[in-house]
């Protein structure tokens, strides 16, 4: 599993930065991604990456503020060009259906294959191969979600060795041990799943947040998350200006991580005021809060481990 700034610019684009965009490529499904907001330019992004625009599955809208929305059309079209045919799932507040299907209606774009939009609720989202989406509102000038993916538990690897060691030789046994079932031996010794089987491998969580002040919402659907991607619009020296457009300073979203128990923060969605070479500070102040915070980059992969394997 891992995660892709397709854009880290809040308003509008600079030369280095483009507007916001988060591509999540799944652990399984050949190559399969989701992705979070849309702005304009998105599609040019992906073209410098590994994520193939047929390959992408589910897209969830945050808000409709334009600089996460204005590359929905072109994005849908030329999915459809490349030869894209499986279904496109699209999630989001209240007025993305009107916003999809009129852009789509007016411009007489076609496409070939079939789109679902469900305008949400807080709550369940969806469940997709082994994948929970969660949303909750969040605190900005228009109605906003945050998006959590949980991942289910994996079984622990099997111990061949221990097994090979005892007389059990692969074959069907081992796939009733992994699969939780104590067998018996011809000579009528028990094997217990639970000896030949390491611990289960924790279920990664990676929340994803749109443009929000702080509020109980983040926190919420933070908590204990192995990777948080929360905006850092403003340095804290202008947490006023902050408040005034619903938006968060770097300093804020550490608080948020701290306050959650995250494993990681990514900040993003920088005020275009910030050149590149200002992120630094960006970072630093939240780290001043929240030590494992990193300012996100552009057209980086940022991998989402386990938590057994990171403390291992």
């Amino acid at each position: 599993m891992e995660l892709w700034f397709l854009g880290t610019g809040a308003g509008m684009p600079i030369p280095e930065r483009n507007v916001t965009s988060v591509g999540l490529r799944m652990p399984r499904d050949g190559g399969a991604f989701w992705l979070f907001d849309c702005g304009e330019g998105t599609q040019h992004r992906l073209l410098r990456t590994p994520l193939k625009l047929t390959r992408l599955r589910k897209l969830f809208v945050t808000h409709l503020h334009g600089d996460h929305v204005f590359g929905i059309p072109g994005l849908l079209s030329s999915r459809s060009s490349l030869g894209g045919t499986e279904p496109l799932a699209i999630y989001g507040p209240p007025g993305v259906r009107e916003l999809v299907e009129t852009s789509l209606r007016i411009t007489g774009t076609h496409l070939d294959y079939p789109i679902h939009i469900e305008e949400i609720e807080e709550g369940g989202v969806c469940e997709d191969g082994g994948m929970k989406v969660e949303a909750a509102r969040l605190d900005h000038r228009v109605e906003c979600f945050g998006y959590r993916v949980s991942e289910r538990p994996r079984a622990g690897a099997l111990n061949a060795g221990w097994l090979a060691g005892i007389g059990v030789q692969p074959g069907p046994a081992y796939g009733r041990l992994k699969a939780g079932e104590d067998i018996v031996l011809e000579d009528g010794r028990v094997v217990r799943s639970i000896d030949a089987v390491g611990a289960p491998l924790a279920g990664r969580v990676v929340t994803v947040l749109g443009d929000t002040r702080p509020c109980d919402g983040a926190v919420k659907l933070a908590q204990g998350a192995d990777v948080l991607v929360h905006e850092a619009t403003f340095r804290h020296d202008l947490a006023d200006k902050a408040e005034a457009y619903g938006h968060s300073t770097a300093l804020q979203a550490a608080e948020i991580a701290r306050a959650a128990g995250a494993r990681r923060l990514l900040i993003t969605h920088f005020s275009s005021r910030y050149k590149p070479e200002d992120l630094a500070d960006l970072e630093r102040e939240a780290r001043s809060v929240f030590s494992r915070t990193d300012a996100a980059l552009e057209l980086k992969p940022y991998p989402v481990s386990r938590t057994n394997e990171a403390d291992a």
